[in-house]
């Protein structure tokens, strides 16, 4: 009688494990799983909308970043600005750079360049057809024109160089740079020299 009555938990016991079972399986088998393809749609949706409203954004402020006319090719100019980052106007700029001043401006490739005020026979004041770049050809100091000397002279490691920028004592290895003037609309323009470097009569070094 007791063996009957144990026998009888057991198979109790089993039915209700078993249908423990089946209801837990039923309930997974209801848990909606999302398609894999709706999945990879969505995540489209969402890059595309970022890139959308975030990438302009990104583009604009590294652009920030490029010195002007960096991406100038060798026909392109650039109009010189002064330290204000205002249009240079050759009438304006000779009235406050008298003859010989030598002044800094922005140049081409963001670079500083010097522009040298001249004096013709007339004694009508303008600005020489070619600006320098103020960039030592040493180690990349700025090189400031040294008024009592009559020459530009290099803080950094004494290398000096003539009127025309043509390097007369080293270490700098080459002369400054040039670049062409034109005017456009009374503007000083900036423009890539290519042609042969009057000073050493040899090819540009800096093309």
């Amino acid at each position: 009688m007791l063996n009957n009555i144990f026998t009888l938990l057991i198979l109790l016991i089993n039915i209700k494990y078993i249908d423990s079972f089946t209801n837990v399986n039923k309930v997974k088998s209801d848990i909606y799983v999302p398609d894999i393809e709706k999945r990879k749609l969505m995540n489209s949706i969402l890059l595309t909308s970022v890139y959308g409203s975030c990438g302009t954004l990104a583009a604009c402020y590294l652009n920030f970043f490029v010195p002007p006319g960096l991406n100038n090719d060798k026909n392109s100019g650039l109009i010189a600005k002064d330290k204000n980052g205002d249009d240079i106007i050759k009438s304006e700029w000779v009235k406050t750079h008298s003859y010989p001043n030598r002044a800094l401006v922005q140049g081409l490739k963001g670079d500083a360049y010097y522009l040298i005020t001249t004096k013709d026979e007339q004694g009508k004041e303008g600005i020489e057809k070619y600006a320098l770049n103020a960039v030592c050809t040493h180690l990349g100091c700025v090189v400031p024109w040294n008024v009592a000397e009559n020459k530009f002279m290099c803080p950094c490691h004494g290398s000096q160089y003539d009127t025309t920028g043509k390097v007369i004592r080293g270490p700098a290895p080459r002369s400054l740079a040039l670049a062409n003037i034109e005017e456009e609309n009374e503007k000083i323009m900036l423009k890539a020299w290519t042609d042969t470097d009057f000073r050493t009569g040899e090819n540009p070094w800096w093309i």
